[in-house]
């Protein structure tokens, strides 16, 4: 089930959310960030926040935001993250789709992603299959804690576009 977090979910979350910035392979987060700052980027700042929940476990989570202000405010940026026990049984691809439909209802045309890493090859591939386009490269922009400096990846999917004053949605 997805739904919008609540203060308690965060709290279930937040393992998940500091291993993943911990391990510095896929968010430009601050790994020493702590709880409550976390709670405020991740729950606080963006306009909605959700959770994909099964029983009392929140499995993954998304943030959906502005990716800029004023004559760009119609573009949304997203974050997703996902427990790593959860991870392969389709929970991003979950998250994405209704971040979708978020973004629609939301009146957003288009949903960008600013940084994705590029040797995070499972997201790269999902976004990619879910429509998304690489629209830039920013060279050596991110310091993989692994690999050492990586490329990361601009991406872009369009979600509406009007045509002879008909929208048309363009996720599906």
């Amino acid at each position: 089930m997805i739904r919008e977090i609540k203060d308690d979910d965060f709290e279930v979350f937040w393992p998940c959310f500091k291993q993943i910035i911990e391990d510095q392979e896929t968010y430009a987060f601050d790994p020493t960030m702590n709880y409550e700052q976390a709670f405020e980027l991740w729950c606080k700042a963006p306009l909605k926040t959700f959770v994909y929940v099964e029983g009392d476990q929140v499995l993954g989570s998304y943030y959906i935001k502005r990716n800029a202000q004023g004559p760009s405010s119609h573009i949304c940026n997203c974050g997703f993250m996902v427990q790593g026990q959860s991870r392969g049984k389709g929970i991003a691809k979950k998250l994405c789709e209704h971040s979708f439909e978020t973004a629609i209802n939301l009146g957003f045309r288009a949903m960008q992603f600013n940084s994705v890493v590029s040797s995070n090859e499972v997201a790269v591939n999902l976004w990619k299959k879910l429509g998304f386009t690489i629209i830039g490269t920013i060279p050596s922009s991110y310091l993989h804690r692994k690999l050492g400096y990586v490329d990361s990846f601009i991406m872009h999917k369009t979600l509406v576009i009007e045509v002879e004053d008909f929208i048309v949605n363009r996720h599906s």
